[in-house]
């Protein structure tokens, strides 16, 4: 191979890589964009303008319209950005680790196993704890004991990554039974609390509940970027993955641990909001390809964007009332569900 074979070749892949990076900050500014139109949309609707004074401290601003801000909605548009980001980076290195286009935080059980959780603290108590604090904490750790049966199974040595997927869906099967049940046996207003908690909604988000999410999100992204190189080595197949010295199965755990710990923080507190962990990295992956250095950063942003535009969605559809937003995901999500089953086959 000459030398000028060598520099066409490097000079294209930096082409490429500056067009993977535009990508990735188209997905910043539409997210940027949702979040500023989050903020102003509402039962009370603000000018974008005062809005984005209110944001930057700019002299002018409506002092009603900074209360409305930083007090009712800030906290909102924040969770849904970071929610979003979580639900993205969950399903693509779920669907990278098991390399099946179908596999997300939902698909696995995690969110059934949330949702289990909650609705067993609003059904038989909250054993003393404040209710506001019990119905998260019983949400996280259901999440984390169905990440604890499939870390089980992950670490056998014969399990790979299919009949991995089979036992998530076996697990979502079960939890959802089980929630069933308890709606069945509760008094109507109960089960009318729990239907409202599946439903996903954003309105539970407070300054400490979006510290909480944002630090444990950004925690675990982090430690997930560390494995990029490894990640990408994923998509040739474990055999190949082994051949190159990675330790898979401690890999195939150790993604696991932050996905399900990551994802069960945000669920705990939003409720369970469907499809996201599926739709952000098929969008970001057809745009970014499977350069983890270029997919982490798209499926996080394209999922923050996500959830952004979905909430500024379910407060303009019915003008004065507001949607749950995992209703709203659930109608964008399913078409989009379609659409790979019949294009991807």
């Amino acid at each position: 191979m000459t030398a000028s074979v060598i520099t066409d070749i490097v000079s294209n892949q930096r082409v490429l890589e500056r067009k993977r990076w535009l990508v990735v900050l188209f997905f910043l500014v539409v997210g940027a964009i949702g979040f500023v139109f989050d903020i102003a949309t509402g039962p009370s609707m603000l000018p974008v303008d005062e809005v984005v004074k209110s944001l930057l401290g700019i002299e002018g601003a409506d002092e009603m319209s900074k209360v409305i801000v930083y007090d009712l909605r800030l906290p909102m548009a924040l969770m849904a950005l970071v929610v979003g980001a979580a639900l993205g980076v969950g399903g693509a290195e779920i669907q990278t680790l098991l390399n099946n286009p179908m596999a997300s935080p939902y698909t696995l059980g995690l969110a059934a196993a949330a949702g289990l959780g909650a609705s067993m603290v609003i059904a038989f108590g909250s054993f003393g704890l404040p209710h506001a604090f019990a119905v998260p904490v019983g949400a996280f750790l259901m999440t984390m004991l169905a990440a604890g049966i499939l870390f089980l199974f992950a670490s056998m040595r014969r399990f790979n990554s299919a009949m991995l997927v089979l036992v998530g869906i076996a697990l979502l099967f079960l939890f959802q039974s089980v929630l069933s049940l308890i709606q069945y046996i509760a008094a109507p207003e109960i089960s009318q609390q729990i239907l409202f908690w599946l439903f996903g909604s954003l309105t539970k988000a407070t300054w400490e509940t979006v510290a909480v999410t944002a630090a444990v999100t950004v925690v675990c992204v982090a430690l997930l970027a560390k494995d990029v190189w490894k990640l990408t080595a994923l998509r040739l197949g474990e055999e190949r993955v082994a051949g190159l010295g990675i330790n898979l199965q401690r890999l195939r755990i150790q993604t696991l641990v932050l996905v399900a710990v990551m994802t069960a923080t945000a669920i705990s507190f939003v409720g369970v909001i469907g499809f996201i962990g599926l739709v952000a990295p098929h969008v970001a992956r057809i745009l970014l390809g499977e350069d983890q250095r270029f997919f982490l950063p798209g499926a996080m942003l394209a999922g923050a964007a996500f959830l952004s535009v979905a909430s500024v969605l379910s407060k303009v559809i019915v003008p004065g009332a507001l949607f749950p937003v995992g209703i709203v995901t659930s109608f964008v999500g399913v078409p989009f569900f379609f659409w790979i089953v019949l294009t991807k086959k």
